[in-house]
């Protein structure tokens, strides 16, 4: 696994100025990733110098050099919501179909909430509804039903970092009949007190193989005292039942090393939030010598690019675990 060169390949200078709302940009990162007709597409965090949060979308035929549409994604229907939504977030997209949906997490004032959209062109957005109720974040849905249900992996928000935000030590399973209603099935993963991933939550949708579902996470590490580092892992799903964990790996697969993930806006961090996996075979799943592409919100500043195969990310997802 490595570095594009070209990192990091999108900062606040590549964010056209889209008045009224989103001038001379604060930052961009945790991207949402797929491709789309032959195009790589990202659907970005950016942040205004008011701290308000904009979706915008960046798109690139090789996956490293990414245009920014001049234009902020707007869900139809969201004004709809009754009760005041803050900011929209960290968009993860999916693909069920020949629809793509996006899951996103909406600040209320009651905390956190998960929305739901839809698009069949990128151009034109719907919004479905809230997708929770309660203090949630991390969802990212699977790629097709299982047993005739939709699955996603979510995070309740149920801890808190020392001297930072509410955030969570579980990743769960939750399944629904119309993406909308969702009901627990099983807690996944937990933190693992004293190592690299204390505190969890889901990265990209999960990709099918012959071995199971993989899925990368982030995990922070938050018993240094003056610092939670942010890091990411990689774990497998059992493909007929995704609520057996059949292996996750020890070591993080990627940490802050770099300056430019070391400081920003939120030191310390590396975020996977999107991935493209190039290569499936005729029956849909993902060839293990495929390259995987991850993206990843650096510092909360910037995002970077890094390179790997499903092969890689299998082989850390096999390792043994943290006794």
């Amino acid at each position: 696994m490595h570095r594009n060169p070209n990192n990091p390949i999108l900062t606040r200078s590549d964010i056209p100025d889209i008045k009224p709302n989103l001038i001379d940009a604060t930052s961009v990162f945790n991207p949402g990733a797929i491709k789309f007709k032959d195009k790589y597409l990202l659907m970005l965090r950016t942040q205004a110098r008011s701290r308000e949060t904009f979706l915008v979308i960046a798109e690139s035929v090789d996956g490293v050099k990414f245009t920014v549409r001049d234009e902020i994604v707007h869900f139809k229907g969201l004004e709809k919501v009754k009760d005041r939504v803050y900011h929209i977030y960290d968009a993860r997209i999916t693909q069920i179909g020949d629809d793509y949906y996006i899951m996103f997490a909406m600040d209320m004032e009651d905390g956190c909430q998960l929305g739901v959209g839809s698009t069949k062109d990128f151009k034109e957005f719907e919004f479905l509804g809230i997708a929770s109720n309660e203090d949630i974040r991390n969802g990212v849905l699977f790629p097709e039903k299982v047993d005739g249900k939709y699955l996603r992996m979510d995070r309740p928000n149920k801890a808190r970092h020392s001297s930072g935000p509410t955030s969570g030590t579980s990743i769960w399973l939750s399944e629904s009949d119309d993406m909308i209603n969702w009901n627990p099935v099983a807690p996944l993963i937990s933190g693992r007190f004293h190592y690299w991933d204390e505190f969890i939550g889901s990265g990209p949708p999960p990709v099918k193989t012959r071995e199971g579902w993989l899925h990368v996470y982030h995990g922070v590490a938050g018993h240094f005292g003056s610092a939670n580092i942010y890091q990411g892992g990689a774990m497998l799903l059992d493909l007929n039942d995704p609520s057996k964990v059949i292996g996750r790996c020890k070591h993080n697969i990627l940490e802050p090393r770099e300056i430019w993930e070391m400081a920003g806006q939120v030191p310390n961090v590396c975020f996977p939030s999107g991935w493209v996996v190039e290569d499936f075979d005729d029956e849909g799943f993902a060839l293990p010598d495929s390259e995987v592409k991850i993206y990843y919100g650096a510092a909360d500043t910037v995002v970077g690019l890094y390179h790997t195969t499903v092969q890689e990310l299998l082989d850390a997802a096999r390792e043994s675990e943290i006794s």
